[in-house]
């Protein structure tokens, strides 16, 4: 029984999972606020914002968060903050074309989160255009046109990008043109 405690266990435990949680939050809010902004506040006539909003309940984001999201966009609530959708193209490991959207209230610091979570895994940040050809919109999501084939060394690689980015609170979404066989698919699973 000495040198543990149930409590601290759990505290640690705790602390992990509402910082996840608040991350989360924290982009389905953004996306609930630019799918207000670009549109009718009311979800009945804006399809967009009824998605956003249905994916939010579906990860039990509080309805006065849902709100005030929906309010921030409408300029009800004047708080001082903007939020700007920005994209980041560029060319992670094995020459994979990777595309991200994000949103944010601060460029500069989107910019330099992006940048160094290309740098860290040897990918480059491209410019504007020069990976979004190699994508088509289907619905609210981006396909890749080419998809690539890669080693499974290559894979980890564009995995640990994808995971970095993904870690980012400004980072909506991100796609690449990287395919994956059977094998891969159940290493990166474990």
């Amino acid at each position: 029984m000495a040198g543990h405690s149930k409590w601290a266990t759990t505290k640690r435990h705790k602390a992990a999972q509402d910082k996840k949680r608040s991350a989360l939050f924290g982009k389905l809010s953004r996306a609930i606020f630019v799918a207000a902004k670009n549109g009718d506040p009311n979800p009945d006539n804006n399809a967009a914002l009824a998605t956003a909003i249905a994916k939010a309940k579906s990860y039990s984001l509080p309805k006065n968060s849902i709100d005030a999201a929906i309010a921030k966009a409408s300029g009800a609530s004047n708080d001082g903050s903007s939020w700007d959708e920005i994209t980041y193209e560029g060319y992670g490991p094995a020459g994979i074309a990777v595309y991200v959207e994000c949103l944010t209230d601060n460029r500069n610091r989107t910019a330099a989160d992006v940048r160094a979570a290309f740098t860290k895994v040897g990918g480059n940040l491209g410019t504007s255009g020069s990976v979004a050809f190699q994508f088509e919109r289907k619905g609210f999501d981006m396909e890749p046109i080419y998809p690539l084939a890669v080693s499974d060394s290559d894979a980890k690689k564009v995995m640990q990008l994808i995971d970095r980015l993904e870690e980012l609170d400004d980072v909506q979404s991100v796609y690449h043109t990287m395919e994956l066989n059977e094998d891969q698919l159940e290493q990166i699973d474990d």
